[in-house]
C-alpha cells in the first residue's frame, strides 16, 4: 500500500481523513461501453408505459401524470451564501436538481431502484400474465396481478435509500421483498419499510456484507431477483433516463449547453450506480460540454480510490486505513462498483471528498436560504462548485469566458422523507457549526 501512496501522493492525505480534490488527467469524453443511447431510450419508454399504473397506486405522482420526476431549481440565495462561506465570487448559474423530493421514496434511488422492479414486473406479466405492451398498465393494480407477483421475491442489500425505493415499490406490486440493511442505515428507514410489509434484515457489518447476504439469499430461490447496485445494467439505465429529463428542463429554462456554455454536474457517490448512470446519460447527450464530478465522504472515498488507481473494485477504503463510516448513510460504501468505474470513470472530470461537518453546514444553509430540506449525503456536491473555480489549472482548461457563462447543477439525492424531528436535528447541528466557524 505504501507503494501505491508513493505513486498517488493524494492517498496520504486521504489516509489522514483530509478533504482532497482529484482532477482526472486522462479524461476521455467519449468513453467506451456496450450500453448505448438506444438502451436509455428503451428504459425511458418502459417508464412511460408504467405511468398509468404509478398514477393509480401512488397519488403523489398524479401531478406529473405518473412520472417520477423532480424540479430543477435555480438557487441564487444559496449561491450568495456559498460565496460568503468560501469568501470567493463564484461564476455561472447555480441550480439544484431536487431528487431529494422525488415522489414515492424521496431520493435518487426512486429512479434506478424502482425502474428495475418495474422491469421485472413487466417481464413476468408479459410472460406469465395476459399483459401486452400496448395495454394500459394501470391494470397491474388488479388483484390477479398481485397474486401473480406474490409467487416471486426480490432481495437487495442497502445502506438505506435503495432499499427504501425497492421495498416500497415491490411491496406495492405484491412481491415478497427482503431488504438487507447495513449498520449505517437510519432506523426510520427500517421502520418505514416494515410498515409497508417489507422484511428487513439488519447487520452489524457494512454495506458490502449486506449485499453479500442478499445475493446469497436470492441464489437459493429461482423465483427471486437480487437487485445488484454494484453490477446491474438495468438499475444503471434507470438512472440514465434522468439525463433526458434534465436536458428537457434546461431547455424549458432557456439554458444553453455547448462549448461556450458548459454544464457542471456534482453528484454524491456511494457504490456508484446512481451518479454513474446519470453521468453516462448526460455524456450521451452533451459529450465534452458536460463536466461530471463525484463527491464522497472523507472516510468512504471508494470511487476515487478505484478510478484514480485503476484498481476499480479491487481496492477498498479499509485497505488504506479508513473506516467507511459517515453521517452520509447513502455514501457509506467501502468498495466501489467496478462495473460503473469502468464505464464512466474515464469520463469524469474529477472526484472530491467532503468532511461530515461540512454536509450539515451546507444542508442548514440551503434550508435557511432556499427553504429546501435535504439529508446530509445530498449536500455532498456543494463544494464542487468552489473546487472547479479554485483550481487554477482546471479553471484555465475550461477558460474564463466559458466559466463565466457556465451552469452548475448540484444533484440533491435525498431528504424529503426524513422524519421532521431528525431533519430539525440536522439543521440545528449545521446552524451550530456555521456559528462557531
Amino acid at each position: 500500500m505504501s507503494e501505491l501512496a508513493n505513486h498517488y501522493p493524494i492517498i496520504s492525505d486521504m489516509q489522514k481523513g483530509h478533504e482532497v480534490v482529484w482532477f482526472n488527467p486522462a479524461i476521455n469524453h467519449d468513453g467506451s461501453s456496450d450500453l448505448t443511447a438506444a438502451d436509455i431510450e428503451e428504459a425511458r419508454k418502459r417508464v412511460e408505459r408504467f405511468a398509468p399504473y404509478l398514477e393509480k397506486v401512488f397519488p403523489e405522482t398524479a401531478e406529473n401524470k405518473g412520472m417520477i420526476e423532480s424540479p430543477l431549481k435555480e438557487i441564487p440565495r444559496m449561491k450568495a451564501a456559498l460565496e460568503s462561506y468560501y469568501d470567493k465570487g463564484l461564476e455561472g448559474r447555480l441550480l439544484l436538481k431536487c431528487d431529494s423530493h422525488l415522489p414515492i421514496s424521496g431520493s435518487i434511488k426512486a429512479r434506478g431502484g424502482i425502474y428495475e422492479v418495474l422491469y421485472f414486473a413487466e417481464k413476468i406479466a408479459l410472460e406469465n400474465g395476459d399483459l401486452s405492451i400496448g395495454d394500459d398498465y394501470s391494470i397491474l393494480a388488479d388483484e390477479k396481478y398481485k397474486q401473480l407477483f406474490s409467487n416471486y421475491s426480490i432481495a437487495v442489500g442497502s445502506t438505506g435509500n435503495l432499499g427504501l425505493s425497492i421495498g416500497i415499490m415491490s411491496a406495492k406490486l405484491g412481491f415478497n421483498v427482503t431488504v438487507h440493511m447495513s449498520a449505517d442505515a437510519r432506523q426510520w428507514k427500517k421502520d418505514l419499510l416494515r410498515e409497508k410489509g417489507v422484511t428487513v434484515i439488519e447487520y452489524e457489518a457494512d454495506y458490502e456484507k449486506a449485499v453479500e447476504a442478499g445475493r446469497k439469499q436470492a441464489s437459493q430461490n429461482p423465483n427471486c431477483l437480487f437487485i445488484d447496485d454494484e453490477n446491474s445494467k438495468t438499475l444503471f439505465l434507470g438512472y440514465a433516463v434522468a439525463a433526458k429529463r434534465v436536458a428537457a428542463q434546461l431547455k424549458e429554462q432557456n439554458i444553453t449547453v455547448d462549448a461556450e456554455h458548459p454544464l457542471f454536474v456534482y453528484l454524491p457517490c456511494g457504490v456508484g450506480g446512481g451518479p454513474g448512470g446519470v453521468a453516462f446519460g448526460l455524456k450521451q447527450i452533451y459529450g465534452p460540454h458536460v463536466h461530471c464530478l463525484f463527491a464522497e465522504p472523507v472516510q468512504a472515498p471508494c470511487m476515487l480510490l478505484g478510478v484514480m488507481t485503476g484498481l476499480q473494485h479491487n481496492i477498498s477504503v479499509q485497505d488504506i486505513g479508513l473506516t467507511g463510516r459517515t453521517a452520509a448513510d447513502g455514501l457509506a460504501v467501502g468498495r466501489a462498483s467496478g462495473f460503473v468505474g469502468q464505464i464512466v470513470g474515464n469520463q469524469l472530470d474529477g472526484i472530491f471528498t467532503v468532511q461530515d461537518d461540512r454536509l450539515f453546514q451546507f444542508l442548514s444553509l440551503l434550508a435557511k436560504e432556499e427553504q429546501i430540506e435535504i439529508e446530509p449525503s445530498a449536500a455532498a456536491g456543494f463544494p464542487g462548485y468552489f473546487y472547479t473555480q479554485e483550481n487554477q489549472d482546471y479553471y484555465n482548461r475550461i477558460g474564463r469566458k466559458a466559466m463565466n457563462q457556465s451552469t452548475h447543477i448540484i444533484w440533491a439525492t435525498g431528504g424529503s422523507m426524513v422524519p421532521k424531528a431528525e431533519m430539525e436535528g440536522y439543521i440545528a447541528k449545521g446552524n451550530e457549526l456555521n456559528r462557531t466557524e
